[in-house]
């Protein structure tokens, strides 16, 4: 079989093609006999999508750039607009409110779980270390911040906050013991924008992506923090472009000294995104178009007039003394009172030969909401909360309702792991690895082996609930995994009520016991309250039969 002659372009063009790629092209079409430089090269790839003579592509210049060639040029925009809407946008601040109450709400609490077969220990000792473990905890997170103002339970909504709105942030580990202090490990947060490179860093010397210095692995080895804010507007305060160091591992022991909480989303990016970013425009153009609406409603209340007038001089040209004078030179008609302005029942008296006409702006505006609200699910859809999540608007059926708070809540608990693991989980080990230094707890092997290290460190990290639609259904569908063996009753109080199994526990023991103690009958099951009828039989030994008693 012949080749076909049109099969691709000859040696003449090849070899064309690398002085002058167009004229070995032109040659080509007018050889082949085709239209357009894009038929030339038709089966090489068949995405329509990369095709550059499309009329709805034509328009669309894209470059396929690094991570960081794609963000960091951007970033002190981004934060500045994320913040602006944060404080002014509802819906922006709806979305932050609502990721930070339902990630963190009152705070993520400690449960330690040490890794007991690992380490020996017998069920009794475990339990008796993870307790006295749980007590340090909760003394030092008092004691966490080194500002002396927040416990850690709202350094975790702060940290989870500002990494929303700047994209990314740095928490520093301190050593500082004051009076009253069980330990001297506390926490710094630094904001994103005091993280940057110094001047006369940027070019030669170490790779340094905006304040963050790597190694050839790409390692973080060091951050370059502002001793201030670069736009503090501190009247008294000196502004000095000075940076410090900060090494992000401990060159003796190898342990973080510095966490940088941030979503990764991209191999290789070195700061973080505004979580508000792919939104930012949708956002700000919704919010003036709102401010517009409203100010229209204002106006449209009022009776508007337009004055119509034979002469030169108007409503709107009057002056209040002296008169006015028009383009012709004559003085016009003065007026005691030429500050006219619309409002409630307002009466202007009008000059010889003016008249008015009224303006109807058709106001409230019909499609203002369903427009509205159609922006609003593009939004969610972007910021991962569904509508009905994102403005606190549960009208439709149980299932769609229900439906909206799960896919939020899958969200939520993929924020909430970050968390966990940039932040509450690197802390703890801070916070155990001084006390068993200083002698507070005994954990052989703690800083020999990593194995025996992460025994000792095993813990478990509590929320609050996402709550319940039908409270009484949930409930027995939750007892009904218990009883299935899918989940565990620690997880299923978690689940319900977001508290620690075992302290709950004690409680209700505590409480039947004080009960009994006052001679009023409990019982752990709702149907048990109910009297028995009468049936002639026998109470059963052991419950009613005084002779039975143990």
């Amino acid at each position: 079989m012949s080749a076909s002659p049109v099969s691709g372009p000859t040696r003449a063009e090849r070899l064309m093609a690398r002085v002058a790629p167009k004229a070995a092209a032109r040659s080509a079409l007018v050889r082949m006999g085709m239209e357009s430089l894009s038929s030339l090269f038709q089966g090489t790839g068949g995405y329509r999508g990369a095709s550059g003579s499309r009329r709805a592509l034509r328009q669309w210049p894209t470059l396929a750039r690094s991570a960081d060639a794609d963000t960091l040029p951007n970033l002190d925009t981004l934060r500045a607009r994320s913040r602006d809407l944060v404080r002014n946008a509802p819906i922006a601040a709806g979305a932050l409110n609502t990721v930070e109450t339902s990630v963190v709400g009152t705070g993520l609490k400690l449960q330690s779980s040490i890794d007991r077969e690992v380490i020996g220990l017998s069920i009794e000792k475990a339990r008796e270390w993870e307790r006295l473990a749980e007590r340090i905890w909760r003394v030092w997170v008092r004691q966490c911040d080194i500002t002396r103002q927040q416990p850690f339970s709202h350094l975790q909504g702060m940290i989870l906050r500002s990494q929303l709105e700047s994209g990314d942030l740095l928490v520093v580990r301190r050593f500082t013991r004051r009076k009253g202090d069980l330990l001297s490990t506390k926490l710094q947060v630094i904001e994103a924008d005091r993280v940057s490179t110094p001047r006369g860093k940027e070019q030669g010397g170490p790779q340094i992506f905006d304040g963050v210095q790597v190694d050839s692995l790409d390692v973080p080895v060091r951050y370059w923090v502002q001793n201030q804010h670069p736009r503090d507007v501190a009247f008294f305060r000196m502004r000095s472009d000075e940076w410090v160091s900060i090494p992000a591992f401990s060159s003796r022991t190898g342990e973080r000294m510095a966490l940088h909480v941030f979503d990764r989303n991209r191999p290789g990016l070195h700061r973080g995104v505004p979580y508000l970013a792919p939104v930012i425009e949708l956002l700000k153009q919704l919010e003036r178009y709102t401010e517009a609406e409203i100010a229209a409603a204002v106006i449209s209340a009022f009776f508007t007039v337009f004055v119509k007038t034979d002469s030169e001089i108007g409503l709107a040209n009057e002056q209040t003394a002296g008169g006015s004078v028009s383009a012709d030179g004559t003085e016009g008609v003065d007026r005691p009172d030429a500050d006219i302005r619309m409002g409630e029942g307002a009466i202007v008296d009008l000059a010889p030969g003016e008249d008015i006409q009224t303006a109807n702006p058709s106001r409230p505006n019909a499609a203002f909401d369903p427009f509205v609200l159609a922006v609003m699910r593009q939004v969610g859809v972007a910021l991962e909360l569904p509508f009905e999540v994102l403005v606190k608007h549960f009208q439709s059926s149980y299932s769609a309702s229900r439906a909206a708070i799960l896919e939020a809540w899958r969200f939520f608990r993929r924020r909430r792991n970050y968390l966990v693991m940039q932040l509450c989980d690197p802390v703890y080990e801070w916070v155990i690895s001084e006390a068993v230094d200083r002698g507070l707890l005994a954990a052989p092997g703690f800083f020999d082996d990593p194995i025996v290290r992460q025994a000792w460190l095993g813990a478990s990290w509590t929320g609050d609930p996402q709550g319940h639609v039908q409270p009484v259904q949930e409930v027995k569908a939750l007892r009904a995994r218990v009883d299935g063996m899918l989940i565990s009753p620690s997880q299923a109080v978690a689940e319900d009520s977001g508290g620690d199994f075992e302290m709950v526990a004690r409680q209700i023991a505590r409480d039947r016991d004080f009960l009994t103690d006052l001679g009023l009958a409990t019982s752990p099951k709702l149907e048990q309250t109910v009297e028995p009828k009468e049936t002639g039989a026998p109470p059963k030994r052991g419950q009613d039969d005084p002779e039975g008693e143990a």
